[in-house]
């Protein structure tokens, strides 16, 4: 046995005398679900810790520290991008069974354990006549401790921001198993460095999140929603700037260009406007008191006829899940077009939203692949869907050449690669568009000094890592869009 297996060995054995069989899983049938994220990038690791309290993390993390073993804290494992994959084995922190919620009604907030489930909160909080925006498509199965890792935004961050914005205050570990606190349940801090604000969107490189403070809001009192249908993609794109400009401000802005309504109307059979057909599409949907609301409403239906060919606005519950089924569908409509998926999260500022629609049509000429893109135009983050079959060598290499084409452009177009989803691996070819050697030697020092001897989940943001060279998992996780294939 060689020094570094034993090492590896003596450490575990010592996890497992101190936190018992119960938490500590060593068997493969109980540690391959947590072998990958939602990329399903699955890499073989020596211990499962099922935490269950403070001490499990604190524990396992102090252990880790001396024995120099790599650790990767993951919650229910939504990520897209890899970034809770296990890549230099190790140990991997489970803490989704950390998921206590507690709602603060007379300070507006609430105080979550890190695997609290994100839809679990937004309940618990409107129960009481509170609010807590930040919607990921994952909801209903993320947890706060993976949203705060990479930062999640979803769809009602053209009115309310991302997580970010609602963090009071986060405690949690070091890599070196000392606890700290960074804020607590009071909404102003400005006691000494804002740490609190790099463990944000770290991706579980800096430290582990035991517990949080979420600011709240009151609940709106009323929503009204409308779909409206453009000429084309650039038409769709301009109107979302006529319509900020003129200070609007919509709670969602969610834009469907061709390809993808094409995937929604023919694939999924989804038909939202008689006679009109393969038209893109804005989903706009305005929230609050019913007096603002009917201002609102009235200005966003002129705005409407203005810009757009047809439009349709929901007036029951009924008529508004109607509405959103072409933007649930669309997704999983995409199948059809190729059996892989390569769905970017890419941010470009609002003035360069036409230029990016123009180079998206370019880009699909290029490579000969359809790429349906859908997302939040309020903030310039769209969802980039490169489709391709997996197995066909050509269109895995002209799969990855649209990629990097994407990103170097929306950098020069003064965006960046990633919005929502993180780094992880699947990124890590495309930092260096995105940063230059002093960021990225900022960003390594941090690393360094919080974490010194870098067993806390390793590999992620720096070194760069092809995923074209591993096959992923064929599992279907429990949040994954089922293909809709084509009526015969």
């Amino acid at each position: 046995m060689s020094r570094a297996s034993k090492k590896f060995q003596k450490a575990t054995e010592a996890l497992l005398e101190t936190l018992g069989s119960r938490k500590v899983k060593l068997d493969e049938a109980s540690k391959y679900m947590a072998s990958f994220d939602s990329s399903k990038l699955s890499f073989a690791y020596e211990a499962l810790v099922l935490a269950r309290s403070e001490r499990d993390v604190e524990t396992t993390l102090k252990l880790a520290n001396d024995f120099g073993i790599p650790v990767t804290t993951r919650g229910a494992g939504t990520s897209l991008t890899g970034s809770a994959s296990p890549i230099k084995g190790g140990w991997v922190l489970d803490v989704s069974r950390m998921n206590r919620i507690k709602i603060l009604k007379g300070k507006s907030m609430a105080v979550v354990q890190p695997g609290a489930v994100v839809k679990d909160i937004q309940d618990a909080a409107e129960a009481q006549g509170l609010f807590y925006p930040p919607d990921p498509s994952s909801q209903k199965y993320c947890t706060i401790g993976g949203n705060v890792a990479c930062n999640a935004g979803g769809m009602r961050c053209a009115k309310y921001g991302v997580t970010r914005d609602f963090i009071l205050a986060l405690e949690g570990y070091l890599p070196t198993g000392e606890k700290v606190s960074w804020g607590g349940e009071y909404k102003k801090f400005a006691t000494g460095y804002n740490v609190r604000d790099l463990w944000i969107g770290s991706e579980g490189t800096l430290g582990v999140v035991t517990k949080a403070v979420l600011r709240l809001l009151p609940k709106p009192e009323k929503t009204w929603t409308v779909l409206v249908a453009f000429e084309n993609d650039l038409k769709a794109l301009e109107a979302v700037q006529r319509l900020l400009l003129a200070g609007q401000n919509p709670s969602i802005l969610e834009f469907l260009d061709t390809n993808s309504v094409y995937c929604a109307e023919e694939i999924a059979g989804v038909k939202l406007f008689k006679g009109l057909s393969l038209k893109p599409l804005l989903l706009v949907e305005f929230d609050g008191p019913a007096s603002v609301l009917r201002e609102d409403k009235k200005k966003a239906i002129e705005w409407a006829k203005a810009y757009g060919l047809a439009y349709r606005e929901a007036k029951t519950a009924a008529q508004t899940d109607t509405l959103w089924s072409v933007r649930r569908k669309c997704s999983g409509a995409m199948f059809a077009l190729g059996d892989a998926k390569i769905n970017e999260d890419i941010v470009v500022p609002l003035e360069s939203q036409a230029k990016f629609a123009r180079f998206l049509k370019q880009l699909q000429k290029k490579w000969k692949l359809s790429m349906p893109t859908f997302g939040h135009a309020a903030d310039g983050n769209f969802h980039v869907n490169i489709m391709y079959y997996r197995d066909d060598e050509d269109q895995r290499r002209r799969a990855k050449g649209a990629v990097n084409d994407l990103m170097k452009k929306v950098v020069a177009l003064g965006g960046t690669i990633s919005g929502e989803h993180g780094i992880g691996l699947a990124k890590t070819p495309f930092m260096k568009y995105a940063r230059n050697e002093a960021e990225m030697a900022a960003m390594r020092a941090i690393k360094k000094a919080l974490d010194p001897k870098g067993i806390l989940n390793p590999a992620k943001l720096f070194d760069e890592y092809e995923v074209w060279g591993k096959r992923p998992e064929k599992v279907n996780l429990p949040w994954d869009k089922k293909p809709i294939l084509p009526k015969a």
